[in-house]
C-alpha cells in the first residue's frame, strides 16, 4: 500500500510523490490525514532550501502541524476508536539521553521531530494522506472541532511554552512583536495566563487585523508608525514582559527601549546574528531568556483547542488542497494576506 506525499527535493522543487505505507507495530495507528499547517521552517525550506546551518540535503516530506482521522489501531493500542480526530505531537524525545533523564526532553541529544532537516537521514513529516505513527503521538481532540484548528495544536503548543517562561502573567503589561501565527498565538496564550494589557507590533496591517480577536488590547504598525512604541519607552520602559516573535534588529532594540527594568524578554523567534543594544540589557538588569519548541505543553494546547478555551480560527487564512500544495506554500510566503495557510487532505473539513 502506498500514499500521497508532498516531498521537497531542493529550493522551490516541491513535488506530490508515492511512498509507501508501513506495516502497523504494536503501539501503531495508521491516520488518514486532514489538515496540517505550513509553518515558518517548511516555508524556509520551500524558498530558501533551509535556514541558519539547518539545510535540506536529501528528499524531505515537510510538515509538522497536523491533524488526522484513526483508520486502523496496532496491537496493543486503547484510548482511540476508529473515526476519531487526533492532533500528532510531532516531537518524539528518546528518553534515556542526559537531558531526557533530568526532564529536559526538549533538550534531548537523539531528538526526532517530524519535517525536520536537522538530523540526516531527514525525519519525514506529515504532509501526506496517510500515516503511521506510535499511538502515544494522537491526541483526540473535543466534537465539534474542526481537523485545522486540530492541526493548530502544535504551534499553540510552542507559545504556551514561550508564555510559561515569562513567569505570572497575571494583570502584567505585555509587548508582542510580530504578528505571524506564533505572534498571534502568542496573544491567545498570553491573554489566557491573564495578561491585562497586550500590545503587538508588525510591519502589516494585515497581520494586526487578526490581532483583536486574539486578545491583544492594542495594533501598531511601526512600518506606516515608526514612533508608535515611544510612549511607552519613556522613564525607562512600560512593560513587563516582552515576545519577540519577530528576530528583527529593529524590533528588537524598541523592544529594550519599552521594557521595565528587570522586566523579562522572552525570544520566540529565529534568525542569524543581530546586533542587540547590550548596555540596556545589563543597564536594565533585563531577563532575556530563549523558548523553543514545548514538550508538556502539547496536551493542554489540544484541550484548550477542544474547549475553545483558546479558539485559534481568526488564523487559519487559508486552505488548499494536496494538489495544490505548491500553490499553498506560494501562498504562505505572502504575508500581505496570509497567515496561517493549511493543506487539505480530506475535502470534507472547510477549516
Amino acid at each position: 500500500m502506498q500514499t500521497r506525499v508532498a516531498r521537497l527535493h531542493a529550493e522551490r522543487d516541491l513535488r506530490l510523490e508515492m511512498l509507501d505505507i508501513p506495516d502497523l507495530r504494536p503501539g501503531e495507528v495508521r491516520l488518514a490525514m486532514a489538515a496540517g499547517g505550513i509553518c515558518g521552517s517548511d516555508l524556509h525550506y520551500y524558498q530558501d532550501g533551509g535556514f541558519g546551518p539547518v539545510r535540506v540535503r536529501e528528499p524531505i516530506v515537510a510538515g509538522h502541524e497536523a491533524s488526522g482521522f484513526v483508520e486502523a489501531l496496532g496491537e496493543g493500542v486503547s484510548g482511540l476508536v476508529l473515526g476519531q480526530l487526533v492532533a500528532v505531537n510531532p516531537s518524539q524525545p528518546c528518553g534515556q539521553c542526559q537531558y531526557c533523564r533530568i526532564g529536559q526532553p526538549i533538550h534531548c541529544l537523539d531528538m526526532r521531530f517530524m519535517g525536520s532537516a536537522m538530523r540526516l537521514p531527514h525525519e519525514n513529516g506529515m504532509f501526506r494522506e496517510k500515516l503511521v505513527v506510535p499511538a502515544i503521538q494522537c491526541h483526540p481532540v473535543g466534537p465539534g472541532v474542526t481537523a485545522g484548528e486540530a492541526a493548530c495544536a502544535e504551534p499553540l503548543a510552542v507559545c504556551l511554552h514561550a508564555v510559561a517562561q515569562a513567569g505570572d502573567l497575571a494583570g502584567k503589561a505585555v509587548l508582542i512583536t510580530g504578528a505571524g501565527p506564533i505572534g498571534l498565538l502568542t496573544v491567545a496564550a498570553a491573554r489566557h495566563a491573564g495578561a491585562g494589557q497586550i500590545v503587538v507590533t508588525d510591519l502589516a496591517d494585515a497581520a494586526l487585523s487578526r490581532a483583536p480577536a486574539m486578545g491583544a488590547t492594542q495594533m501598531i504598525n511601526v512600518a506606516s508608525n515608526p514612533d508608535g512604541l515611544s510612549p511607552f519607552q519613556e522613564n525607562k520602559g512600560h512593560f513587563d514582559v516582552v515576545f519577540d516573535c519577530s528576530a528583527a534588529g529593529p524590533a528588537l532594540r524598541a523592544a529594550f527601549a519599552a521594557i521595565k527594568p528587570r522586566g523579562t524578554l522572552v525570544q520566540v523567534g529565529v534568525t542569524g546574528d543581530v546586533t542587540i543594544p547590550l548596555n540596556a540589557l545589563v543597564g536594565k538588569e533585563i531577563v532575556w531568556r530563549g523558548s523553543q519548541r514545548f514538550h508538556e505543553e502539547f496536551a493542554p494546547a489540544v484541550a484548550l483547542i477542544s474547549a475553545r478555551k483558546i479558539d485559534v480560527r481568526p488564523i487559519i487564512s487559508h486552505s488548499f488542497p494536496l494538489d495544490a500544495v505548491v500553490e499553498a506554500f506560494e501562498q504562505a510566503g505572502d504575508r500581505s494576506i496570509a497567515c496561517k495557510v493549511q493543506i487539505a487532505f480530506q475535502q470534507t473539513d472547510k477549516a
